[in-house]
């Protein structure tokens, strides 16, 4: 008898370590933006792809929209392993303690994409991401978002439109300081409450690419958009240290192609995005939307040049002097 159940029990054992064998590495992919965003369709794009290259021994679980946790709140969660993959803004690092990801919310630091993938996709955007791993972080990947523009309730046109106007921001130094120099009252909230904010009138206008602007409908609740490009927003796509080390090697290979592959597919996406999210701002009538002229950019350049000098010493100057060489930006020539 006791033979018998020593059987049943070593047996029993073996069915439950084959089931835990074959069961699939879950991944929860969180972030705050909706599904139909460059970030949203990507993180799809990935999960997509990681479950075919793992043949399934991988499920990526993509939590859309704040569905888990909203922007100031989720990078504890990665780093306490409530989950697993994030994509957050690279604004989110500075108060991680990573000041130096605040470089890419410098304002007009970058004319176009080309630029910024000098930066992103080469060895001093590799430098930076290893700089997480001390805080428990891998980073993966950059993920476009795009270039940033301002809306508010009246016209703008040259900087001193936006003066005294309040304006949400994400957390970070820099971008309280774009706000200050353009004589504008910055105001730090989590994406999540802007809508609301802006509807009731908490906050005056905001800064964003197209896309998110558009898919969070904040079109409704702003009547004037001015494409002034004045920024980038930018993700970087992070794992859980510990989480990712721990993986068996193929998977984790795997995981990487798959992360390649996605990461071409966003920022090839991420133009197109913005350009339909723009004519679908145009055709809803709701939202103004003014393209400055070439003198008017440059007005823009010329009141936001001293942020470069002013968070010089925030970010690197090494740091800034080694972008400065890359794209020909010179803020003291405008």
């Amino acid at each position: 008898m006791k033979l018998r159940t020593l059987f049943i029990g070593l047996a029993a054992a073996t069915f439950s370590a084959i089931a835990m064998a074959q069961a699939p590495v879950v991944i929860k992919f969180s972030h705050v933006v909706a599904a139909d965003t460059p970030k949203g369709k990507a993180s799809e794009f990935f999960a997509k792809r990681a479950g075919e290259l793992t043949k399934g021994k991988a499920k990526v679980e993509v939590y859309a929209n704040s569905a888990l946790y909203k922007d100031k709140e989720e990078m504890e969660a990665l780093q306490l392993g409530a989950v697993q993959m994030l994509a957050p803004s690279l604004a989110k690092f500075g108060p991680l303690g990573v000041k130096e990801f605040e470089v890419f919310d410098f304002p007009y630091i970058f004319d176009d994409t080309n630029e910024l993938h000098r930066i992103t996709q080469g060895p001093v955007g590799a430098a930076m991401l290893a700089k997480l791993e001390p805080k428990g972080i891998k980073g993966l990947a950059f993920w476009d978002n795009g270039f940033k523009s301002f809306s508010a309730n009246t016209p703008i046109k040259a900087p001193g439109d936006l003066k005294g106007k309040k304006l949400r921001i994400q957390s970070s130094k820099v971008l309280e300081e774009q706000i200050r120099a353009l004589g504008a009252l910055p105001q730090v909230m989590a994406f999540s409450e802007v809508y609301q904010a802006l509807q009731t009138g908490v906050v005056d206008g905001t800064e964003n690419p197209i896309s998110n602007l558009y898919t969070q409908k904040m079109h409704e609740v702003q009547k004037h958009l001015s494409l002034t490009d004045h920024g980038y927003l930018g993700y970087a796509v992070i794992v859980n240290k510990k989480f990712w080390d721990g993986l068996p090697a193929d998977v984790r290979g795997q995981l990487e192609q798959a992360m390649k592959e996605a990461t071409k597919y966003a920022n090839d996406i991420a133009k197109e995005e913005n350009d339909k999210a723009l004519d679908g701002v145009r055709k809803s009538g709701k939202t103004a939307v003014y393209v400055p002229t070439k003198e008017e950019r440059l007005a823009f350049k010329k009141a936001l040049a001293p942020v470069h000098q002013k968070m010089a010493d925030r970010v690197g100057k090494d740091l800034l002097q080694s972008i400065y060489k890359e794209t020909g930006f010179d803020p003291n020539k405008l």
